[in-house]
């Protein structure tokens, strides 16, 4: 039997251990993509062609959370794809927040001390709150890429994109609570998973795991 590959590319510094929860057909081969760190003033379009080099198959499924939706929607410029599957992410640029249109406006995005990413696994030792000891463990487990260009470079595209393109063939999958991306500014979503927060990706693996099995 021929099988179909799919391609998956993690949220802003996860690794693919974030769909390590997610299962599929047998008929369905999956690969995931990596970030890489960006070269100093990399334009997206140049970084996605990076990222494109790990891709070996055309006619394939991409599906992105968060950030890495973003990247698949750009990366579907450049190959064949069959179909695309969007989670927790947006489609265009006019599903940001306004409070995100504001930081982007006045540059507030540039105060944030992104070096302090670099020393989560200290932060461990310091909370004293349970559910701050989990978030940091999960972050630990999930979040590898920490290097503070890559993510002021990553959260500048964010901010930045513009869709230049007119989507097809693709499935956008958001959840009900998702703070990062909040539903109610949501254009037309396929799909709304119920009491689904933005790491939905990792705490509902086994519902998306249904609605994906349904979907594809």
């Amino acid at each position: 039997m021929e099988t179909v590959p799919i391609y998956l590319m993690p949220g802003m510094g996860a690794n693919y251990k974030i769909f390590e929860y997610l299962t599929f057909p047998d008929k369905f081969e999956v690969f995931y993509l990596n970030w890489l760190i960006p070269q100093k003033n990399e334009e997206l379009s140049h970084y996605v062609l990076r990222i494109r080099q790990q891709i070996k198959h055309e006619n394939l499924i991409l599906i992105g959370v968060s950030f890495g939706g973003i990247i698949i929607q750009e990366l579907s410029k450049y190959i064949s794809v069959r179909q695309l599957i969007l989670i927790s992410t947006i489609k265009h640029q006019d599903e940001l927040p306004p409070l995100y249109k504001i930081v982007k406006n006045f540059g507030l995005y540039q105060l944030f001390p992104f070096k302090l990413t670099k020393y989560h696994q200290a932060l461990k030792k310091v909370a004293i709150h349970q559910k701050l000891q989990q978030k940091i463990k999960i972050y630990n487990r999930y979040f590898k890429v920490t290097d503070p260009y890559y993510i002021k470079w990553s959260v500048y595209q964010v901010l930045h994109w513009k869709q230049t393109k007119e989507l097809k063939n693709y499935i956008h999958i958001v959840g009900e609570k998702d703070i990062v991306f909040p539903v109610k500014y949501i254009k037309d979503p396929k799909i709304i998973v119920s009491d689904g927060s933005h790491e939905m990706i990792i705490f509902k693996a086994r519902h998306i795991s249904n609605l994906l099995q349904n979907l594809l």
